[in-house]
């Protein structure tokens, strides 16, 4: 008997969820009929920022329920039901559906679209890919064919899902003309959101096939709109690292990717803040920076930058044979990490750094012992690498072949070079570009520039006094001659 009690219990508080969860999204659904008949945006936005928490409580019961509330009996309805989620075995259907609350009309496109997004996520989150990729085709037929603006937030939104699930089924190849045709589309409408998000999604397209050149020949022809939110934002800087980084430009990657992790949420995306996080550390690295050991000390990336941290002391240290060990041994994760590259790039840095050590170390030393301490091949190999070494002024050494040995400079006062300078002009072109950012990022109330401004009924008020105030001058002046 207890134990049918506890069972009718659960049942209840499962009923009692369903039910708040489908006045919840009953309640959004009129949020957005407001937006679209006062023709403010502000109400849909506040419906998608609400989007995680309400994809938790979405299931097959609350999606019937909602399918009778939003879609009269006949075919649309039927192709809604259709892509639901299964019942679960103990589910029961809500009684509290009364006929009022039953649709006798059709929807408007913004509610439409946003009830097919809501079970887009659902589908994705429940691992049913195939109804999933049909599902998304039906919401991109839905959205292609309105030209409201009213929809552009709810359509961005849709153009993510719509590019993950085509991701999760290795087809996003097939979707990079569609993806390119509504960025066209978008562009001419300024739609500045759906720019935003459908850019990024073509950025991930083309970095998923390693097309670094087609990825950079799109971001020189577009603009990216700044009215952006951060999280596009942190992306687009993401994605725009990743390609410098891959086409060399480490000091502008390197920047990128830093304003990425600014604009990234700080309490929340761990996962993106552990992705931005290991490609800043590999760059800073083929800049020739050494991270500092408080990077690998952060709470919730500690674990998942192990191996970069062992990456780094083995580059810091110029120790060849534990470089080659840690790429040996977590080259898979580096791989799944889309650092691999950049680390074998590493090699070079590693052997610059041991280079420099031994010529701190020694005053004179034969290439055969450099070959030895470096693990080269041959004395040749080593005499190589010294000499390109002297020449990129990575060491202060002359390079003698008739008696085979290698002599250091004395170490001259580094305040005597261009080094400091070279220091403090990276500093403060830092602060300046977080000072510019800063201020493109600031909100100012709508309007507020007309406050201190005068009416014009105080303006006529304050030239009639300067008339009265110029004529009791001029009086005044006449009785002093």
């Amino acid at each position: 008997m207890e134990v049918d009690a506890t069972a009718e219990t659960l049942a209840d508080e499962k009923k009692n969820q369903d039910l708040a969860a489908v006045q919840e999204i009953r309640e959004q659904i009129r949020q957005i009929e407001k937006s679209v008949a006062s023709k403010e945006s502000r109400f849909i936005l506040r419906v998608l920022r609400n989007l995680p928490n309400t994809r938790r409580k979405l299931n097959g019961v609350v999606f019937r329920n909602l399918a009778q509330s939003i879609y009269p009996v006949g075919a649309d309805r039927e192709a809604a039901l259709s892509l639901s989620p299964e019942l679960e075995k103990d589910a029961t259907e809500l009684p509290d559906v009364a006929k009022k609350q039953v649709a006798t009309k059709a929807p408007i496109a913004e509610v439409d679209a946003y009830y097919y997004l809501l079970l887009l996520v659902k589908l994705i989150d429940a691992s049913d890919l195939k109804r999933a990729g049909t599902c998304a085709d039906a919401l991109m037929s839905k959205i292609s064919i309105q030209n409201r603006r009213t929809l552009d937030l709810i359509g961005a939104k849709s153009y993510f899902y719509y590019s993950r699930v085509a991701e999760l089924n290795n087809a996003l190849e097939g979707i990079r003309a569609f993806l390119h045709a509504r960025l066209r589309t978008a562009t001419l409408r300024n739609d500045f959101e759906g720019q935003a998000v459908l850019l990024n999604c073509l950025l991930r397209n083309y970095l998923h096939y390693a097309l670094y050149d087609q990825a950079d020949k799109l971001v020189k022809k577009s603009v990216y709109p700044e009215s952006a939110s951060n999280n596009e934002w942190a992306r687009f800087l993401y994605y725009l690292g990743r390609i410098k980084a891959a086409k060399l430009e480490y000091s502008d990657a390197h920047k990128h990717l830093v304003q990425a992790l600014r604009k990234s949420p700080q309490h929340a995306a761990i996962g993106f803040r552990q992705t931005v996080q290991k490609l800043i550390i590999v760059v800073e690295l083929l800049l020739g920076n050494i991270p500092e050991r408080v990077v690998f000390r952060q709470a919730g990336l500690r674990q998942s930058l192990g191996p970069y941290f062992q990456l780094t002391q083995a580059v810091r240290l110029g120790n060849l044979k534990r470089f080659g060990d840690v790429v040996s041994q977590f080259g898979p994760k580096f791989q799944m990490d889309h650092t691999f590259t950049l680390i074998i790039r590493l090699r070079h840095n590693v052997i610059k750094t041991a280079i420099r050590s031994i010529g701190l170390s020694y005053s004179r030393i034969s290439p055969k012992d450099i070959a030895k301490r470096l693990m080269l091949d041959s004395a040749e190999d080593a005499e190589f690498i010294v000499s390109k070494a002297i020449r990129d002024g990575v060491i202060e050494a002359t390079l003698d072949p008739a008696q085979n040995y290698m002599r250091s400079k004395e170490s001259t006062d580094i305040y005597s070079t261009r080094e400091p300078q070279l220091a403090f002009h990276e500093r403060i072109s830092f602060c300046l570009n977080l000072h510019n950012q800063s201020v493109k990022a600031m909100r100012y109330p709508p309007k507020s520039y007309g406050k201190d401004l005068e009416s014009a009924e105080e303006r006529r008020e304050r030239e009639q006094q300067d008339l009265e105030l110029a004529k009791e001058m001029a009086e005044d002046d006449e009785d002093g001659f």
